[in-house]
C-alpha cells in the first residue's frame, strides 16, 4: 500500500487529511473525498406555508469548515466569497475549525464550536472523520469546499428543498427579537454571529507568508430556543459578530429554515 494512502470505513482515501491525525506540513489537506454529494434522508418534514407577509425569503445555509493553516482552504474561502458576493439567495458562512492550530499557525478566528460541529455532522454521517476545506449546504449535502462544480451542485440540491417554516430576526429596546412560524418538524433555532470580511497575514504553518482574507467568517453560534411546530417568538442578547443569523436546525442535521438580520 502506497504510503500516503490511509484507511477510512471500508474503503481507501488519498491524501485525506482526519481529526486524529498530525499530519506532516507539506502534505496536501485532501485530494479527493467523499466525491459524490451526501444525501440524508428528508422523511419526516414537508414543506410548511409559504413565507407569510413580514418574513423574508430564507436564503440556502451554506457552512464551508475551513482554516488559515490549510493550504488546500484559500481556494475554497475564494469560492465561497464569490458566492456570498453573486448569490443574493446564499446565506454564506466561514467556521474555522481548531484542529489544525498545532501545526504552525493559530487561526485568530479558530472556533471551537465550528470544530464541534463538523464533527456533530461527520457523526450524524457516520463518518469517521473530517476535513478541510468541508462545505456542507442545508444541512444535508456535503462537497469538497473548493471543487466547483460539486459545490454548485450541493447548493441546488439544497435549494430544491423548501423551508418548513418563515423566520424573521429583528430588533427592539431590549435586544434581538427571533420569531418563528408554525410549521411542520421540530429543531432547534441557533443563533450566529459573524464578520463580513477579515484580512489576515499569516506568519506560520501551510500559508505562511500569505495575506488571507475571508468573508462571513463566523465568531458565535448559541442555542436560542426550541421549535415544535408552533409559531413562537424569543428575545436573545446580540451574539458576538458583526451581522447575526437564524438558523432552525433538526435534530438530524437539516437546516430547515434560516434569516439574516439586515445591517444597521
Amino acid at each position: 500500500m502506497p504510503a500516503d494512502w490511509v484507511a477510512v470505513d471500508a474503503g481507501l482515501v488519498q491524501g485525506w487529511r482526519f481529526r486524529n491525525q498530525v499530519p506532516p506540513m507539506r502534505a496536501k489537506c485532501i485530494v479527493a473525498a467523499f466525491a459524490t454529494t451526501l444525501l440524508l434522508p428528508a422523511s419526516g418534514h414537508t414543506a410548511g406555508p409559504g413565507q407569510s407577509p413580514g418574513f423574508a425569503t430564507a436564503p440556502v445555509v451554506v457552512e464551508l469548515f475551513t482554516s488559515q493553516s490549510c493550504s488546500s482552504c484559500p481556494p475554497a474561502d475564494a469560492l465561497l466569497a464569490e458566492l456570498a458576493r453573486t448569490r443574493p439567495d446564499i446565506l454564506a458562512l466561514d467556521f474555522h475549525v481548531t484542529y489544525w492550530d498545532r501545526l504552525g499557525w493559530k487561526d485568530p478566528y479558530s472556533l471551537p464550536a465550528a470544530t464541534s460541529r463538523q464533527r456533530h455532522y461527520a457523526e450524524l454521517w457516520r463518518r469517521d472523520g473530517v476535513y478541510t476545506p468541508q462545505l456542507v449546504a442545508g444541512g444535508r449535502h456535503q462537497a469538497v469546499g473548493s471543487d466547483r462544480a460539486e459545490v454548485l451542485a450541493a447548493i441546488q440540491a439544497a435549494a430544491a428543498i423548501p423551508p418548513v417554516a418563515p423566520l424573521r430576526l429583528g430588533r427592539d429596546a431590549t435586544g434581538l427579537v427571533l420569531e418563528a412560524g408554525a410549521g411542520d418538524g421540530a429543531g432547534t433555532l441557533l443563533l450566529v454571529g459573524f464578520d463580513p470580511a477579515r484580512t489576515t497575514r499569516v506568519a506560520g504553518g501551510e500559508n505562511n507568508g500569505r495575506t488571507l482574507t475571508e468573508v462571513n467568517v463566523v465568531r458565535s453560534i448559541t442555542p436560542a430556543g426550541d421549535w415544535r411546530g408552533g409559531a413562537v417568538s424569543l428575545h436573545a442578547s446580540q451574539p458576538a459578530g458583526e451581522r447575526t443569523a437564524l438558523l432552525l436546525q433538526a435534530d438530524d442535521g437539516r437546516l430547515l429554515a434560516a434569516a439574516v438580520l439586515p445591517p444597521g
